[in-house]
């Protein structure tokens, strides 16, 4: 399993499957506010992905996996106040 709750956090470990998306959409929306540690994550399925950009959780950490950590962080920042 690649997704799972510790304490206020949701981890992110490893290649996270399609399979997890659903894991992850249950375990945040159980828990609003909680952050995500994707420091430990090698790879998201595009489904995941999705999840991630729907709720935007706070993510801790940067990104195991280059790629999202190049293309995808940038787009959960949470915009800045004006």
């Amino acid at each position: 399993m690649s997704v799972r709750r510790d304490g206020d956090l949701i981890r992110l470990e490893g290649a996270c499957p399609v399979e997890e998306a659903e894991t992850l959409a249950a375990l945040l929306l159980a828990h609003p506010g909680g952050g995500v540690d994707w420091s430990a994550c090698t790879g998201l399925h595009t489904a995941v992905v999705q999840v991630l950009l729907r709720l935007r959780p706070p993510l801790h950490g940067p990104c195991g996996d280059p790629f999202a950590a190049r293309w995808l962080a940038p787009l959960l920042v949470p915009p800045a106040d004006s």
